[in-house]
Protein backbone atom coordinates (compact mmCIF):
# COMPACT_ATOMS: atom_id res chain seq x y z
CA UNK A 1 0.00 0.00 0.00
CA UNK A 2 1.15 3.67 -0.53
CA UNK A 3 1.38 6.05 2.55
CA UNK A 4 -2.38 7.45 1.82
CA UNK A 5 -3.74 4.29 3.90
CA UNK A 6 -6.65 2.39 2.83
CA UNK A 7 -8.72 5.04 1.17
CA UNK A 8 -8.28 6.47 -2.77
CA UNK A 9 -7.15 10.13 -2.97
CA UNK A 10 -8.75 10.96 -6.27
CA UNK A 11 -11.83 10.61 -7.31
CA UNK A 12 -13.04 10.92 -10.98
CA UNK A 13 -16.57 11.13 -12.74
CA UNK A 14 -16.31 10.66 -16.37
CA UNK A 15 -18.94 12.01 -18.82
CA UNK A 16 -18.97 8.58 -21.12
CA UNK A 17 -17.30 5.17 -20.93
CA UNK A 18 -14.29 5.98 -23.45
CA UNK A 19 -13.56 9.37 -21.74
CA UNK A 20 -13.57 7.34 -18.01
CA UNK A 21 -10.80 5.07 -19.80
CA UNK A 22 -8.77 7.59 -21.16
CA UNK A 23 -8.55 9.61 -17.85
CA UNK A 24 -7.68 6.39 -16.22
CA UNK A 25 -4.86 6.01 -18.56
CA UNK A 26 -3.46 9.32 -18.05
CA UNK A 27 -3.49 8.69 -14.17
CA UNK A 28 -1.84 5.52 -14.82
CA UNK A 29 1.09 6.64 -17.06
CA UNK A 30 1.60 9.15 -14.10
CA UNK A 31 2.01 6.71 -11.44
CA UNK A 32 -1.09 5.78 -9.74
CA UNK A 33 -3.34 3.17 -9.50
CA UNK A 34 -6.77 3.15 -11.04
CA UNK A 35 -9.99 1.14 -10.69
CA UNK A 36 -12.99 2.10 -12.92
CA UNK A 37 -16.18 1.51 -11.93
CA UNK A 38 -19.34 1.39 -14.57
CA UNK A 39 -21.62 3.83 -13.24
CA UNK A 40 -22.31 4.69 -9.27
CA UNK A 41 -21.94 1.89 -7.20
CA UNK A 42 -25.35 1.37 -5.16
CA UNK A 43 -25.78 3.23 -1.71
CA UNK A 44 -25.81 -0.17 -0.16
CA UNK A 45 -23.13 -1.83 -1.39
CA UNK A 46 -20.95 1.16 -0.12
CA UNK A 47 -18.98 -0.59 2.55
CA UNK A 48 -18.20 -3.96 0.49
CA UNK A 49 -17.21 -1.69 -2.59
CA UNK A 50 -14.96 0.21 -0.74
CA UNK A 51 -13.50 -2.44 0.75
CA UNK A 52 -12.56 -4.02 -2.59
CA UNK A 53 -10.89 -0.16 -4.03
CA UNK A 54 -8.14 0.06 -1.15
CA UNK A 55 -5.51 -0.64 -3.08
CA UNK A 56 -6.20 2.08 -6.10
CA UNK A 57 -4.80 5.36 -5.94
CA UNK A 58 -7.94 7.04 -7.68
CA UNK A 59 -11.33 5.93 -8.86
CA UNK A 60 -12.78 6.76 -12.30
CA UNK A 61 -16.79 6.34 -11.96
CA UNK A 62 -18.19 5.93 -15.69
CA UNK A 63 -21.16 7.61 -16.39
CA UNK A 64 -22.97 7.55 -19.58
CA UNK A 65 -24.40 10.98 -19.19
CA UNK A 66 -22.92 13.41 -21.72
CA UNK A 67 -25.69 12.64 -24.01
CA UNK A 68 -28.62 12.13 -21.80
CA UNK A 69 -30.85 15.00 -20.67
CA UNK A 70 -29.73 17.60 -18.57
CA UNK A 71 -31.35 16.98 -15.15
CA UNK A 72 -30.56 12.94 -15.47
CA UNK A 73 -27.05 14.34 -16.07
CA UNK A 74 -26.47 16.15 -13.14
CA UNK A 75 -28.32 14.05 -10.62
CA UNK A 76 -26.06 10.78 -12.25
CA UNK A 77 -23.12 13.17 -11.40
CA UNK A 78 -23.91 14.43 -7.62
CA UNK A 79 -24.65 10.80 -6.85
CA UNK A 80 -20.96 9.96 -8.54
CA UNK A 81 -19.93 12.83 -5.78
CA UNK A 82 -21.60 11.69 -2.99
CA UNK A 83 -19.85 7.95 -3.74
CA UNK A 84 -16.40 9.41 -3.95
CA UNK A 85 -16.82 11.61 -1.04
CA UNK A 86 -18.34 8.36 1.09
CA UNK A 87 -14.94 6.27 0.24
CA UNK A 88 -12.62 9.51 1.50
CA UNK A 89 -11.48 10.88 -1.75
CA UNK A 90 -9.80 14.17 -1.11
CA UNK A 91 -10.53 15.64 -4.28
CA UNK A 92 -12.64 15.39 -7.13
CA UNK A 93 -12.28 15.61 -11.00
CA UNK A 94 -14.95 16.21 -13.69
CA UNK A 95 -13.83 14.85 -16.35
CA UNK A 96 -15.28 16.03 -20.12
CA UNK A 97 -14.59 15.19 -23.60
CA UNK A 98 -11.21 16.96 -24.81
CA UNK A 99 -13.44 18.28 -27.53
CA UNK A 100 -16.10 19.84 -25.13
CA UNK A 101 -18.57 17.69 -26.55
CA UNK A 102 -21.98 19.45 -25.27
CA UNK A 103 -24.67 21.95 -26.49
CA UNK A 104 -25.85 25.62 -25.26
CA UNK A 105 -28.26 23.73 -23.35
CA UNK A 106 -25.17 21.40 -21.35
CA UNK A 107 -24.19 19.22 -19.79
CA UNK A 108 -21.20 20.22 -19.24
CA UNK A 109 -21.79 23.48 -17.46
CA UNK A 110 -25.03 22.39 -15.60
CA UNK A 111 -23.21 19.23 -14.08
CA UNK A 112 -20.59 21.36 -13.16
CA UNK A 113 -21.97 24.26 -11.55
CA UNK A 114 -24.06 21.32 -9.22
CA UNK A 115 -20.93 20.06 -8.58
CA UNK A 116 -19.35 23.01 -7.48
CA UNK A 117 -22.21 23.78 -5.27
CA UNK A 118 -22.28 20.65 -3.93
CA UNK A 119 -18.59 21.10 -2.85
CA UNK A 120 -19.00 24.18 -1.89
CA UNK A 121 -15.54 25.03 -4.75
CA UNK A 122 -14.75 29.03 -4.75
CA UNK A 123 -13.63 28.79 -8.11
CA UNK A 124 -13.59 25.98 -10.72
CA UNK A 125 -10.32 25.72 -12.83
CA UNK A 126 -12.07 24.11 -16.78
CA UNK A 127 -9.28 22.69 -19.63
CA UNK A 128 -10.17 19.82 -21.82
CA UNK A 129 -6.62 20.33 -23.47
CA UNK A 130 -4.86 17.40 -23.93
CA UNK A 131 -1.49 18.64 -26.72
CA UNK A 132 -0.40 14.51 -27.16
CA UNK A 133 -3.78 13.83 -28.48
CA UNK A 134 -3.78 17.26 -30.91
CA UNK A 135 -6.17 19.11 -28.78
CA UNK A 136 -5.39 22.33 -27.21
CA UNK A 137 -6.62 25.87 -25.81
CA UNK A 138 -5.09 29.07 -26.76
CA UNK A 139 -6.93 32.63 -25.54
CA UNK A 140 -9.73 30.14 -24.58
CA UNK A 141 -9.95 28.92 -27.99
CA UNK A 142 -10.67 24.88 -28.25
CA UNK A 143 -7.90 23.73 -31.48
CA UNK A 144 -7.87 20.45 -32.86
CA UNK A 145 -4.58 19.96 -34.33
CA UNK A 146 -4.31 23.19 -36.64
CA UNK A 147 -8.01 24.25 -36.52
CA UNK A 148 -10.02 25.95 -34.43
CA UNK A 149 -12.83 23.07 -33.17
CA UNK A 150 -15.71 24.85 -34.78
CA UNK A 151 -13.45 24.23 -38.76
CA UNK A 152 -13.42 20.27 -37.08
CA UNK A 153 -15.03 17.57 -38.13
CA UNK A 154 -16.97 18.19 -34.78
CA UNK A 155 -19.14 20.54 -36.26
CA UNK A 156 -21.07 17.98 -37.94
CA UNK A 157 -21.19 15.97 -34.61
CA UNK A 158 -24.25 13.96 -34.96
CA UNK A 159 -25.30 14.44 -31.45
CA UNK A 160 -23.44 17.40 -29.98
CA UNK A 161 -21.94 19.29 -33.08
CA UNK A 162 -19.57 22.24 -32.04
CA UNK A 163 -19.89 25.50 -33.79
CA UNK A 164 -18.20 27.72 -31.37
CA UNK A 165 -14.30 27.43 -30.59
CA UNK A 166 -14.39 30.33 -27.29
CA UNK A 167 -14.89 27.99 -24.48
CA UNK A 168 -15.06 31.23 -22.35
CA UNK A 169 -18.57 31.86 -24.29
CA UNK A 170 -19.95 28.37 -24.71
CA UNK A 171 -19.46 27.55 -21.19
CA UNK A 172 -21.10 30.80 -20.30
CA UNK A 173 -23.93 30.35 -22.13
CA UNK A 174 -24.68 27.11 -20.13
CA UNK A 175 -24.08 28.40 -16.39
CA UNK A 176 -25.83 30.70 -14.28
CA UNK A 177 -22.52 32.05 -12.96
CA UNK A 178 -19.78 33.89 -14.99
CA UNK A 179 -16.60 32.74 -16.70
CA UNK A 180 -13.28 33.93 -16.99
CA UNK A 181 -9.95 32.94 -18.82
CA UNK A 182 -5.97 31.81 -17.57
CA UNK A 183 -4.28 32.86 -20.44
CA UNK A 184 -0.98 30.94 -21.82
CA UNK A 185 0.70 34.25 -20.99
CA UNK A 186 0.00 33.40 -17.28
CA UNK A 187 0.24 29.60 -17.59
CA UNK A 188 3.74 30.01 -18.83
CA UNK A 189 5.07 31.64 -15.65
CA UNK A 190 4.16 29.01 -13.56
CA UNK A 191 1.82 27.16 -10.67
CA UNK A 192 2.12 30.18 -8.46
CA UNK A 193 0.87 33.04 -11.36
CA UNK A 194 -1.48 30.81 -12.12
CA UNK A 195 -2.98 30.20 -8.50
CA UNK A 196 -2.60 34.30 -8.14
CA UNK A 197 -5.08 34.49 -11.36
CA UNK A 198 -7.25 32.22 -10.46
CA UNK A 199 -7.65 33.64 -6.77
CA UNK A 200 -8.42 37.31 -8.86
CA UNK A 201 -10.80 35.83 -11.06
CA UNK A 202 -12.52 34.49 -7.78
CA UNK A 203 -12.51 37.99 -6.63
CA UNK A 204 -14.33 39.19 -9.17
CA UNK A 205 -16.93 37.03 -8.72
CA UNK A 206 -15.40 34.16 -11.27
CA UNK A 207 -17.43 30.62 -10.58
CA UNK A 208 -15.26 29.17 -13.26
CA UNK A 209 -12.34 29.98 -15.39
CA UNK A 210 -11.07 28.36 -18.71
CA UNK A 211 -7.02 27.40 -18.90
CA UNK A 212 -5.16 27.44 -21.85
CA UNK A 213 -2.39 24.72 -22.07
CA UNK A 214 -0.49 24.01 -25.92
CA UNK A 215 2.04 21.53 -24.74
CA UNK A 216 2.69 19.32 -21.95
CA UNK A 217 4.46 20.99 -19.46
CA UNK A 218 1.37 23.58 -18.92
CA UNK A 219 -0.53 20.13 -17.71
CA UNK A 220 2.57 19.86 -15.95
CA UNK A 221 1.99 23.70 -14.07
CA UNK A 222 -1.68 23.30 -13.78
CA UNK A 223 -1.35 20.12 -12.15
CA UNK A 224 0.65 21.73 -9.35
CA UNK A 225 -1.53 24.73 -9.50
CA UNK A 226 -4.67 22.98 -9.03
CA UNK A 227 -3.27 21.28 -5.72
CA UNK A 228 -5.95 21.28 -2.97
CA UNK A 229 -8.89 22.71 -5.31
CA UNK A 230 -12.01 21.06 -4.01
CA UNK A 231 -13.29 20.23 -8.12
CA UNK A 232 -11.18 20.20 -11.18
CA UNK A 233 -12.89 20.45 -14.65
CA UNK A 234 -11.16 18.62 -17.68
CA UNK A 235 -9.87 16.53 -20.28
CA UNK A 236 -7.77 13.94 -19.45
CA UNK A 237 -4.79 15.90 -20.08
CA UNK A 238 -4.97 17.50 -17.06
CA UNK A 239 -4.65 13.95 -14.71
CA UNK A 240 -0.55 13.93 -15.93
CA UNK A 241 -0.09 16.84 -13.69
CA UNK A 242 -2.02 15.67 -10.65
CA UNK A 243 -0.53 12.77 -9.05
CA UNK A 244 2.58 14.41 -8.36
CA UNK A 245 0.10 16.48 -5.38
CA UNK A 246 -0.30 13.40 -3.85
CA UNK A 247 3.87 12.18 -3.83
CA UNK A 248 3.13 9.70 -6.39
CA UNK A 249 5.42 9.45 -9.86
CA UNK A 250 4.97 7.34 -12.57
CA UNK A 251 6.47 3.43 -12.15
CA UNK A 252 5.60 0.44 -14.39
CA UNK A 253 3.68 -1.26 -11.50
CA UNK A 254 0.95 0.99 -11.61
CA UNK A 255 0.02 -0.61 -15.47
CA UNK A 256 0.36 -4.25 -14.50
CA UNK A 257 -2.81 -6.16 -15.58
CA UNK A 258 -3.04 -10.06 -15.33
CA UNK A 259 -2.99 -12.34 -18.37
CA UNK A 260 -6.01 -13.60 -20.42
CA UNK A 261 -6.10 -15.47 -23.35
CA UNK A 262 -8.62 -16.29 -26.27
CA UNK A 263 -10.57 -14.99 -29.22
CA UNK A 264 -10.16 -11.54 -30.67
CA UNK A 265 -12.93 -8.96 -31.66
CA UNK A 266 -13.50 -5.18 -32.45
CA UNK A 267 -16.87 -4.18 -32.16
CA UNK A 268 -17.31 -0.34 -33.70
CA UNK A 269 -20.30 2.13 -33.53
CA UNK A 270 -18.10 5.22 -33.98
CA UNK A 271 -18.90 7.12 -36.95
CA UNK A 272 -15.44 10.14 -36.72
CA UNK A 273 -13.20 10.33 -38.61
CA UNK A 274 -10.54 8.53 -37.13
CA UNK A 275 -12.72 5.34 -36.57
CA UNK A 276 -13.87 4.97 -40.16
CA UNK A 277 -10.02 5.26 -41.10
CA UNK A 278 -9.10 2.67 -38.83
CA UNK A 279 -12.23 0.61 -40.09
CA UNK A 280 -10.83 0.64 -43.27
CA UNK A 281 -7.42 0.42 -42.73
CA UNK A 282 -8.27 -3.01 -41.05
CA UNK A 283 -10.29 -4.26 -43.90
CA UNK A 284 -7.73 -3.03 -46.09
CA UNK A 285 -4.95 -5.55 -44.53
CA UNK A 286 -7.00 -8.49 -44.92
CA UNK A 287 -9.65 -8.25 -41.61
CA UNK A 288 -13.24 -9.81 -41.80
CA UNK A 289 -15.78 -7.66 -40.95
CA UNK A 290 -19.06 -7.95 -40.89
CA UNK A 291 -21.39 -4.23 -41.55
CA UNK A 292 -24.35 -3.61 -39.19
CA UNK A 293 -27.49 -1.34 -41.17
CA UNK A 294 -29.13 0.64 -38.92
CA UNK A 295 -32.14 0.62 -41.47
CA UNK A 296 -32.24 -3.43 -41.72
CA UNK A 297 -32.43 -3.36 -37.45
CA UNK A 298 -35.13 -0.91 -38.31
CA UNK A 299 -36.73 -2.92 -40.61
CA UNK A 300 -36.93 -6.20 -38.04
CA UNK A 301 -34.45 -8.10 -39.69
CA UNK A 302 -32.25 -10.45 -36.85
CA UNK A 303 -28.64 -8.94 -37.29
CA UNK A 304 -27.79 -10.22 -34.15
CA UNK A 305 -28.20 -13.61 -34.92
CA UNK A 306 -26.82 -13.11 -38.46
CA UNK A 307 -23.71 -11.90 -37.18
CA UNK A 308 -23.45 -14.14 -34.79
CA UNK A 309 -23.73 -16.67 -36.93
CA UNK A 310 -21.22 -15.28 -39.45
CA UNK A 311 -18.94 -15.08 -36.86
CA UNK A 312 -18.83 -18.99 -36.13
CA UNK A 313 -15.77 -20.63 -36.92
CA UNK A 314 -14.07 -17.08 -38.02
CA UNK A 315 -13.91 -16.86 -33.87
CA UNK A 316 -10.10 -17.19 -33.33
CA UNK A 317 -7.12 -15.35 -32.38
CA UNK A 318 -7.45 -13.88 -35.85
CA UNK A 319 -9.94 -10.39 -34.96
CA UNK A 320 -13.10 -9.98 -36.47
CA UNK A 321 -14.22 -6.94 -36.51
CA UNK A 322 -17.97 -5.68 -36.52
CA UNK A 323 -18.99 -1.97 -37.65
CA UNK A 324 -21.66 -0.10 -38.05
CA UNK A 325 -19.05 3.06 -38.47
CA UNK A 326 -20.24 5.30 -41.93
CA UNK A 327 -19.88 8.25 -43.33
CA UNK A 328 -21.29 12.15 -42.17
CA UNK A 329 -23.54 11.96 -44.73
CA UNK A 330 -24.71 8.51 -44.56
CA UNK A 331 -25.26 8.88 -40.79
CA UNK A 332 -27.01 11.73 -41.15
CA UNK A 333 -29.70 9.79 -44.11
CA UNK A 334 -30.68 7.37 -41.59
CA UNK A 335 -31.20 10.09 -38.71
CA UNK A 336 -33.64 12.07 -40.64
CA UNK A 337 -35.37 8.16 -41.25
CA UNK A 338 -35.33 6.97 -37.90
CA UNK A 339 -35.00 10.36 -36.07
CA UNK A 340 -31.34 10.70 -34.35
CA UNK A 341 -31.79 9.16 -30.74
CA UNK A 342 -33.75 5.80 -32.29
CA UNK A 343 -31.27 5.34 -34.58
CA UNK A 344 -28.23 5.79 -31.59
CA UNK A 345 -30.21 3.32 -29.13
CA UNK A 346 -30.64 0.71 -32.16
CA UNK A 347 -27.13 0.72 -33.39
CA UNK A 348 -25.95 0.54 -29.48
CA UNK A 349 -28.20 -2.24 -28.51
CA UNK A 350 -27.63 -4.21 -31.76
CA UNK A 351 -23.92 -3.90 -30.89
CA UNK A 352 -23.78 -4.39 -27.35
CA UNK A 353 -25.78 -7.60 -28.13
CA UNK A 354 -23.36 -8.88 -30.68
CA UNK A 355 -20.30 -8.15 -28.11
CA UNK A 356 -22.12 -10.21 -25.80
CA UNK A 357 -22.89 -12.81 -27.83
CA UNK A 358 -18.54 -13.10 -29.13
CA UNK A 359 -17.88 -13.21 -25.61
CA UNK A 360 -20.09 -16.17 -24.49
CA UNK A 361 -18.77 -17.94 -27.67
CA UNK A 362 -15.30 -17.31 -26.46
CA UNK A 363 -14.19 -13.99 -27.14
CA UNK A 364 -11.46 -12.57 -24.43
CA UNK A 365 -9.94 -9.63 -26.16
CA UNK A 366 -12.20 -6.82 -27.25
CA UNK A 367 -12.07 -3.43 -28.40
CA UNK A 368 -15.13 -1.49 -28.63
CA UNK A 369 -14.75 1.95 -30.25
CA UNK A 370 -16.73 4.71 -29.32
CA UNK A 371 -17.98 6.33 -26.53
CA UNK A 372 -21.87 5.83 -26.74
CA UNK A 373 -21.50 2.03 -28.21
CA UNK A 374 -18.49 1.35 -25.03
CA UNK A 375 -21.41 2.16 -22.63
CA UNK A 376 -23.76 -0.20 -23.93
CA UNK A 377 -21.16 -3.23 -24.16
CA UNK A 378 -20.25 -3.00 -20.78
CA UNK A 379 -23.40 -2.54 -19.56
CA UNK A 380 -24.42 -5.92 -21.79
CA UNK A 381 -21.86 -7.56 -20.53
CA UNK A 382 -22.16 -6.64 -16.42
CA UNK A 383 -19.08 -5.31 -16.22
CA UNK A 384 -18.66 -3.58 -12.86
CA UNK A 385 -14.77 -2.80 -12.60
CA UNK A 386 -12.24 -2.67 -14.61
CA UNK A 387 -8.49 -2.42 -13.93
CA UNK A 388 -6.45 0.14 -16.18
CA UNK A 389 -3.19 -0.88 -17.70
CA UNK A 390 -1.15 -0.13 -20.37
CA UNK A 391 -1.31 2.62 -23.18
CA UNK A 392 -2.18 1.47 -26.67
CA UNK A 393 -2.16 4.85 -27.75
CA UNK A 394 -2.78 8.32 -26.16
CA UNK A 395 -5.86 8.05 -24.13
CA UNK A 396 -6.43 4.36 -24.63
CA UNK A 397 -5.35 1.79 -22.42
CA UNK A 398 -5.53 -2.02 -22.20
CA UNK A 399 -8.14 -2.57 -19.16
CA UNK A 400 -8.61 -6.02 -16.90
CA UNK A 401 -12.48 -6.67 -16.14
CA UNK A 402 -14.46 -9.00 -14.93
CA UNK A 403 -17.87 -9.64 -16.67
CA UNK A 404 -20.38 -13.23 -16.17
CA UNK A 405 -20.21 -13.86 -19.63
CA UNK A 406 -16.49 -15.06 -19.80
CA UNK A 407 -16.61 -17.19 -16.27
CA UNK A 408 -13.59 -16.99 -14.87
CA UNK A 409 -11.50 -16.07 -17.06
CA UNK A 410 -11.53 -12.59 -17.16
CA UNK A 411 -11.69 -10.15 -19.87
CA UNK A 412 -8.89 -7.54 -21.55
CA UNK A 413 -10.86 -4.43 -23.20
CA UNK A 414 -10.31 -1.66 -24.91
CA UNK A 415 -12.55 1.32 -24.51
CA UNK A 416 -11.78 3.75 -27.64
CA UNK A 417 -13.04 7.39 -28.02
CA UNK A 418 -14.09 7.71 -31.56
CA UNK A 419 -11.41 10.29 -31.96
CA UNK A 420 -8.71 8.57 -30.64
CA UNK A 421 -5.96 5.84 -31.96
CA UNK A 422 -3.52 5.86 -34.74
CA UNK A 423 -5.22 4.73 -38.02
CA UNK A 424 -3.06 0.86 -37.39
CA UNK A 425 -5.05 0.88 -33.91
CA UNK A 426 -6.71 -2.20 -34.15
CA UNK A 427 -4.10 -3.89 -35.32
CA UNK A 428 -1.24 -2.26 -32.65
CA UNK A 429 -3.74 -2.80 -30.08
CA UNK A 430 -3.56 -6.52 -30.31
CA UNK A 431 -0.05 -6.38 -30.98
CA UNK A 432 0.55 -5.73 -27.45
CA UNK A 433 -1.17 -8.76 -26.46
CA UNK A 434 0.74 -11.10 -28.44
Amino acid sequence: MRSHGNKPLLGCIADDFTGATDLANNLVRAGMRVVQTISVPAPTDDATTASTLVDADAIVVALKSRTAPVAEAVEQSLRAAQWLQHVGVEQLYFKVCSTFDSTDRGNIGPVAEALADALQAGIVPVCPAFPEANRTVYKGHLYVGDVLLSDSSMRQHPLTPMTDSNLVQVLQRQIDGKVGLVDHAVVRQGPDAVRERLAVLRAEDRRFAIVDAIAYDDLVTMGKAFAGLPLVVAGSGVAIGLPQNFGISPGEDAAHLPKVYGARAIVSGSCSSASNAQVVNFIKRGGEAYPVDPLRIAAGSDIVGEALHWAGTRISDTPVLFYATAQPDSVKAVQALLGVEQAGELVERTLSSIALGLVERGVRQLIVAGGETSGACVQALEVQQMRIGPQIDPGVPWCYALSPAAGTDGLMLTLKSGNFGTVDFFTKAFGMLA
